[in-house]
């Protein structure tokens, strides 16, 4: 039996009297029934309050049970209370619509209040009232779950973001230069990528999940650095053509410190965007970048966009053995690299969005 503290709430609608007076007979002992002689009085009544079933005739003055019904429909917090067509119609073709438009049963009546078959009806409010019952408690359980499946899912992010920036530390020891520029190529990987979830263009379009994986990701460019000896990654001056070599290298080691991480686990998007920046944010559009010489669009398009801010900071930056360069030839420089070095079209991303890269390189929170 459909059981709850307070009783539920049954409204009739119904504009013959003799038929209210059958249903308030057959149902008040166990349900609150509000009988109604209208649909309009009905709607009027559910506008401040709640029902948990509605008994409706099909055929009435005013709003029909059909229109009724669709009124309900309409209504977020009407939508989901079960309708039950109590009619003397004997229609095959009303019946079928009523189901079609959502009611849940349809019961017959004569035109006598006395010939509403007592246990029929009783019945199937308690089915309805039940079934009700079951699917609220479904959908809070579901909630429940969702919330829990959220919660799950957001320390799981926070874990991520903790393990990547706990390893751009890692890397921040062994170069002091390292760290800021973590977070400027990070805020200028942010720039770019953005925009292009903003912008979406064929061939260039991310998802909000994927735009931000490759802003968590980017700070991860130079994780590789950690396994350059110490007499090349911090060498005062120029590196020489065997020392660059050696360099170079850096792409593949941090390829393969993701790989460890990994260890496996192809399906997480993260950790593949973060292998891809990694190992490829070194290679050209032309092909003559390195580790392997991937050409255009064989190369990420992470790595493509990491791969601007990688040497718009190289650019504006001071070094031991390099002035930094203004934020306008900096943005001359990279330029005239379109199609060369950078993806042309990212390239013009850049430069609507160069006053972007401008403010974050003369913030002084991340100034050298």
């Amino acid at each position: 039996m459909y059981s709850e503290t307070k009783k539920p709430v049954i409204l009739a609608v119904d504009d013959d009297p003799v038929i209210l007076s059958a249903i308030l007979s057959i149902l008040s002992l166990d349900y609150n029934v509000v009988p109604f002689p209208a649909g309009d009085l009905a709607l009027k009544y559910l506008e401040s309050k709640d029902a948990d079933l509605i008994l409706l005739d099909k055929e009435m003055p005013g709003l029909s049970g059909f229109e009724m019904l669709g009124k309900l429909l309409k209504n977020k917090t009407t939508c989901k209370i079960p309708v039950i067509f109590l009619t003397g119609s004997i229609d095959a073709d009303s019946e079928a619509k009523a189901f079609e438009m959502g009611a849940v049963d349809y019961i017959l009546k004569t035109a006598s209040g006395e010939s509403i078959k007592k246990d029929t009806l009783i019945t199937r409010v308690r089915v309805q009232l039940e079934l009700k019952a079951h699917r609220e408690r479904l959908e809070s359980l579901v909630k429940e779950r969702t919330l829990s499946l959220n919660s799950a899912l957001e320390k799981l992010q926070k874990r991520e973001e903790n393990i990547f920036s706990l390893l751009a530390k890692v890397t921040d020891i062994r170069d002091s230069d390292t760290g800021l520029h973590i977070e400027r190529s990070t805020k200028y990987t942010a720039v770019i990528a953005n925009y292009l979830h903003e912008h979406p263009k064929e061939g260039y379009v991310i998802t909000d999940t994927q735009r931000g994986d490759i802003i968590k990701a980017s700070k991860l460019h130079d994780l590789g650095k950690i396994a350059i000896p110490d007499h090349i990654l911090l060498k005062a001056g120029k590196l020489t053509p065997e020392e660059f070599i050696i360099m170079k290298t850096h792409t593949l080691y941090g390829e393969q410190l993701m790989a460890d991480l990994i260890d496996g686990d192809s399906g997480d998007d993260l950790m593949i965007t973060a292998k891809d920046i990694i190992k490829y944010h070194h290679e050209k559009w032309n092909g003559n970048g390195y580790p392997i010489g991937l050409k255009g669009t064989e190369i990420p398009l992470s790595a493509r966009i990491a791969a601007i801010a990688d040497v718009y900071d190289a650019l504006t930056s001071h070094r031991c053995y390099k002035e930094a360069f203004s934020h306008e030839k900096s943005v001359e420089i990279i330029s005239e690299d379109s199609g060369k070095h950078f993806d042309p079209y990212l390239i013009e991303v850049f430069k609507l969005n160069s006053d972007a890269y401008k403010a974050i390189s003369q913030n002084p929170k991340y100034m050298n």
